[in-house]
């Protein structure tokens, strides 16, 4: 049985959700402080995490980063009134999977969490390409560990997943929409910058560094991932 945490200080909600996700198969634990979350986080593994942000003691945000420390491949979803750009800008640069505004529809909490949980358990990469070099750019894809120049880079789950994605079409432009559906697995407003947030992450660990850059926009057309300016 999979298990997932919600940390969620609304009682109602909390309990809604637990009620829901328990009538759906999953064992589910909940905290409703962010003081209970991170010691339920910190102590206990746990396959998805639901996260509000408005959190009484530690806010989402400080979880978010607390459960990152300890696995950076856990799917965590925020769960909050919180609706602005700013906000999720912030989630998603945090480590956050995905960010869904209340008031919510059950089913699509749910359909998400089902896409992430068959993601994670699929996790056997669909190339056996286990290690991927770009000039002096090195992926361990069963590490899941990024180094240039021999120099490890650290980086967030979903920074990791677009780079290997990139990674694997060598060379092909990709455009956002595809990243949308590949990368995060979900229907995404492609109306909003996530995606070029997202590579401007990446080439701020990838590319500032170095002479040569890999990461490469086509204007109008997408992004791709090449030795070859």
């Amino acid at each position: 049985m999979q298990k997932i945490l919600v940390v969620e200080d609304e009682v109602k909600v909390a309990n809604a959700v637990k009620k829901g996700l328990e009538e759906n198969g999953f064992d589910v634990e909940v905290a409703y402080d962010g003081r209970m979350g991170k010691s339920l986080a910190t102590a206990n593994n746990y396959d998805l995490v639901i996260l509000d942000l408005n959190l009484p003691h530690n806010n989402g945000y400080e979880l978010c980063e607390v459960i990152r420390r300890k696995n950076n491949r856990v799917p965590v979803i925020m769960l909050t009134a919180l609706g602005g750009v700013e906000d999720k800008m912030q989630a998603f640069e945090l480590g956050a999977d995905d960010y869904l505004v209340k008031p919510f529809d059950f089913r699509e909490l749910l359909a998400r969490i089902r896409v992430f949980l068959k993601r994670a358990g699929s996790e056997a990469p669909h190339s056996t390409q286990y290690k991927i070099s770009i000039a002096d750019l090195e992926i361990d894809r069963e590490k899941k560990e990024v180094t240039r120049g021999g120099k490890k880079i650290a980086l967030t789950a979903k920074e990791y997943q677009l780079l290997e994605f990139l990674a694997l079409h060598k060379g092909k432009v990709i455009s956002k929409l595809t990243i949308a559906e590949k990368v995060w697995d979900i229907d995404f407003d492609t109306g909003t910058n996530v995606i070029e947030v997202y590579m401007n992450f990446l080439r701020k660990k990838i590319d500032k560094d170095f002479e040569q850059k890999l990461l490469h926009t086509k204007t109008g057309m997408g992004y791709y991932l090449s030795e070859d300016q």
